[in-house]
């Protein structure tokens, strides 16, 4: 694990096993505020005796900026710690984090003494404000990796841990892509010195737009190309030919993990835009079809026709008797 020091009270750490997965450490008093773990239980270990030096009353807060294995698992080494999260994280977590969490424990047996600890604290819309000495966080939803992700504001020193929202290369697998555009606009409005990523460097403040937009670009530009291989009659394995640097980025980030995340990410924007595709088929069809239906008459609406033409033809025979009669009298008085 990689430890280095954003200011005098704010740790950063920095997982060495697993895609460059960060944790954060912000000292307020006494006390300490946790932002994510590390997955595996010797890295977090780390943390929790350094929080032990330099927090005397131990660590008061973690906050969950999503509910994925990677940034929940270390929360038991800190039993006393209150844990902040979305309504939603606590809701996955409690429905599908156990069963994920033993799964995780038969590929990897390192993970044994871990267990899985829910949020105590949620909310699910605005912001909410942590005021503590020295220090007032703002903790925000900002999904589109996934429908869960927060992050943290530091505003003493505007530094933004942005959780997996931002990362060196988008992820969307699992989540909304014009959320998460959005979510990165949002955060390039904000005033900011740097952020830390979810899973990569720190972001420093005269690199943050430039960054920001290029995760947009890159969110983009698979999409356009997607769609083309799509229209073109391509398959869900040509899609697997769209490299990483066509659509902006470099496949070098996260240690080479990349190019694993941009493959995921160019499948689930097929399967993606194929399941738009067949719901808009299956809305012109169904259209179709009610119109053929209100164009074919119903059983009632046949019998109230039925009844019509009868007496038209009724009046008709009527009207014709009525004339020959007529014609008769003519004739007669001739």
């Amino acid at each position: 694990m990689h430890c280095e020091r954003a200011s005098e009270d704010v740790y950063i750490f920095t997982s060495e096993r697993y895609a460059q997965v960060t944790a954060s450490l912000i000292i307020s008093g006494g006390s300490g505020i946790l932002i994510d773990t590390l997955p595996f239980p010797d890295e977090t270990l780390q943390i929790a005796l350094l929080a032990r030096k330099r927090c005397p009353d131990g660590v008061r807060f973690i906050i969950y900026t999503g509910h994925e294995a990677d940034h929940v698992y270390g929360a038991f080494l800190f039993p006393k710690a209150e844990i902040i999260a979305h309504d939603m994280t606590r809701e996955i977590l409690r429905e599908r984090g156990f069963a994920a969490l033993e799964k995780a424990k038969e590929q990897s047996p390192e993970l044994a003494p871990v267990k899985l600890r829910l949020p105590t604290f949620t909310f699910s819309t605005g912001s909410l404000m942590l005021r503590l000495p020295g220090k007032t966080l703002e903790i925000f939803h900002t999904p589109g990796h996934t429908a869960d992700c927060l992050s943290v504001l530091l505003h003493e020193e505007r530094l933004l841990f942005a959780g997996d929202t931002v990362m060196g290369i988008p992820s969307i697998v699992n989540g909304d892509p014009e959320q998460l555009k959005q979510s990165l606009e949002k955060i390039s409005s904000l005033s900011l010195e740097s952020i830390i990523q979810g899973h990569g460097e720190i972001i420093l403040r005269g690199e943050i737009k430039e960054s920001l937009r290029r995760q947009i670009g890159y969110i983009d530009s698979l999409h356009n190309k997607v769609q083309k291989l799509i229209e073109s009659g391509g398959s869900r394995d040509d899609v697997r030919a769209i490299t990483i640097e066509q659509c902006g980025l470099s496949r070098v980030l996260l240690g080479g993990v990349a190019l694993q995340l941009h493959t995921a990410n160019a499948l689930a924007t097929y399967d993606r835009l194929i399941a738009k595709q067949r719901a808009g088929q299956s809305a012109k069809q169904q259209t179709s079809a009610s119109r053929q239906r209100a164009k074919k008459p119903t059983a009632a609406q046949r019998a109230k026709n039925k009844t019509r033409a009868a007496k038209s033809k009724g009046t008709a025979k009527k009207a014709k008797a009525t004339v020959a009669k007529s014609k008769a009298r003519t004739a007669k008085r001739k």
